[in-house]
């Protein structure tokens, strides 16, 4: 199996903090970022025991297309992409929202449909939908950002009336996301899919509002294959996707969904081997470009390498 990183330990110079999450180890210094996309795992909010090979490249070289091809829309965060697994740019405070936006009915908001809620996040959906279809038009259903445990639906009633954002930015966060979500959609249609549902993450520098974090990969994002699509909404079958859903379907019908006193099944090699398939089927699929692994002989020292060569 080839090398994973589970996570890194660096102390650079001018280094002032760190900051571990699901996925990323956040190196922070006084105007700057550098994010090392690890091989990590999450699924309900939980990361899972064993890391993925190549999928910290896969998720960081999807995010690096996707904002460069998005920066004309949106202004982000990017200054240099250094490694294939580390992003380098300006350190933004975060909005403590995430702006999920959702085409289709599909993955959590499926699951609360099915349970007979007919509101989510504020927003009504209306009788007779089936999992998988498409929704009259993409709807937005924010969450809390958790900076640990579940993030919570929130409504934008909710956020507005907490004062979490003001009303000026929210604004500004609803145009970008839809014009995001229409930019992202146009261009996974024209490698063949449909992109189902995704979020986004804002944060501030200085006056200005940022794209930040990743956009549009399998972590943040689901897609379907265009292809057969109708057909299967038809005959009422699962819609073929490429998200990490199944890494979810697995591990629910393996006894877990991150609910209080639920262990995590262990991850036998060969469906940790599929999981890296997945990731890369992804990446060349929505890219069109073939996926190139990284050499594995030391991978970690050529990260640090990358970020030292940065400042």
């Amino acid at each position: 199996m080839s090398a994973a990183i589970k996570e890194t330990h660096f102390q650079f110079p001018g280094q002032i903090g760190f900051y571990k999450g699901k996925v990323r180890d956040v190196y922070i210094f006084e105007d700057k970022l550098a994010v090392v996309a690890s091989d990590r795992i999450s699924a309900f909010d939980v990361v899972l025991p064993r890391a993925i090979p190549h999928k910290g490249q896969v998720l960081n070289q999807i995010a690096a297309k996707f904002l460069q091809a998005t920066a004309a829309i949106v202004p982000n965060w990017v200054t240099s992409v250094p490694h294939p697994q580390v992003t380098v740019g300006k350190k933004c405070e975060p909005f403590k929202v995430e702006m999920v936006i959702r085409g289709y009915l599909a993955g959590h908001a499926a699951r609360e449909y099915k349970a007979g809620k007919r509101t989510l996040c504020g927003v009504a959906l209306p009788d007779g939908l089936r999992e998988n279809d498409k929704l009259p038009q993409p709807i937005i259903t924010p969450t809390t950002k958790a900076s640990e445990g579940h993030d919570e639906d929130i409504s934008k009633e909710e956020i507005l009336a907490k004062g979490i954002v003001s009303p000026e930015d929210y604004a500004v966060l609803e145009k970008y996301t839809h014009a995001l979500f229409e930019k992202g959609s146009q261009m996974a249609l024209e490698k063949g899919l449909i992109l189902v549902d995704t979020k986004y993450e804002f944060g501030k520098y200085g006056d200005e509002i940022l794209l930040i974090d990743e956009i549009h990969t399998p972590d943040s994002s689901r897609y379907f294959y265009a292809e057969g699509y109708e057909a299967l909404q038809e005959a009422g079958l699962p819609q073929k996707q490429l998200s990490k859903e199944f890494v979810r379907q697995w591990l629910i019908q393996n006894g877990f969904q991150g609910k209080e006193g639920q262990s995590v099944p262990n991850m036998p090699d060969d469906f940790v081997n599929q999981i890296s398939e997945r990731y890369i089927e992804l990446y060349e699929k929505i890219t069109g470009d073939k996926f190139v692994k990284s050499a594995n002989n030391d991978l970690e020292k050529s990260i640090e390498t990358a970020i030292l060569n940065q400042l």
